[in-house]
């Protein structure tokens, strides 16, 4: 596999196929994990700002969304596992992306373990969104990358819906341009944030970006596996990137797995 300049595996082909079949594929066998451990503390989260802000129905933009997975764990209640399943399974590979969809539209319509939660997903991949929205995973999307401009007038609308700001490991790749431009789109009305960051990314500059905005950022306590190493050299690569920035992998990484840590950005106020 080849690597990309921060000396991870580039599993950019998943992100870019018509249908979830293939990042199914290719991250069970990695044992890729966050979303679900990211779960119980997006909807704290969101629970605590509905008690705080009066807001029943809180609408949570997921930066970097893909297929709409922490959609489909956080409002309509199925485990990494029922997608891995759902998507790698047996007999999935036989079946038409509009079957795929349909299943994925009735488990949405049952709504029988839904959360009052709404998700606009942000994402780079016109795919996987175009994929997230036809199932009906998402309530909306931006297709855009942050990194590189502004929003257009419209999806500055569509950012400025945001109560929440959540994220599963995009950070690093994206960085404090995005979140600015997600923050200036609300004018003066501050979403609360969570991003899962992988150790290997520093989130100062976020932090200090953040900060300079008017939030206040706590790094919850404990770390989080994300996936194992795909291959040696990633290993390598990336114990070498922790060692430049003066992370001590002993018992994390070095057991073969990329952990993630938890910031909780919170308006000063």
């Amino acid at each position: 596999m080849d690597v990309d300049p921060t000396g991870k595996v580039s599993l950019d082909h998943i992100y870019t196929e018509p249908d979830p079949r293939a990042y199914f594929g290719t991250l069970r066998g990695l044992g890729y994990r966050i979303p679900e451990l990211a779960r119980p503390h997006f909807a704290a989260l969101a629970d605590e700002y509905r008690e705080a802000r009066g807001t029943p129905e809180p609408t949570v933009l997921d930066i970097g969304c893909s297929y709409g997975i922490n959609a489909a764990l956080l409002k309509h209640g199925v485990t990494m596992d029922d997608l891995y399943d759902r998507y790698s399974g047996p007999g999935a590979q036989a079946l038409e992306r509009e079957a795929l969809l349909s299943r994925d539209r009735e488990l949405v319509r049952s709504g029988a373990r839904a959360n009052r939660l709404r998700f606009i997903g942000l994402d780079a991949s016109e795919q996987a969104l175009s994929y997230a929205l036809d199932a009906g995973l998402l309530d909306g999307a931006v297709h855009a990358d942050l990194e590189s401009g502004d929003p257009t007038a419209e999806q500055a609308v569509r950012l400025a819906e945001a109560d929440l700001v959540i994220s599963t490991g995009c950070l690093g790749y994206v960085t404090e341009k995005t979140l600015s431009r997600i923050v200036a789109a609300n004018e003066g009305r501050l979403p609360w944030m969570a991003h899962f960051v992988l150790r290997m990314f520093p989130f100062d500059s976020v932090a200090d970006t953040l900060a300079d905005a008017g939030y206040t950022t706590v790094r919850h306590e404990g770390l989080f596996r994300q996936r194992r190493f795909a291959t040696p050299r990633e290993r390598e690569l990336v114990l070498d990137r922790l060692a430049d920035i003066g992370v001590d992998p002993a018992g994390a990484e070095t057991g073969g797995w990329l952990y993630a840590e938890l910031f909780l950005s919170r308006p000063t106020d």
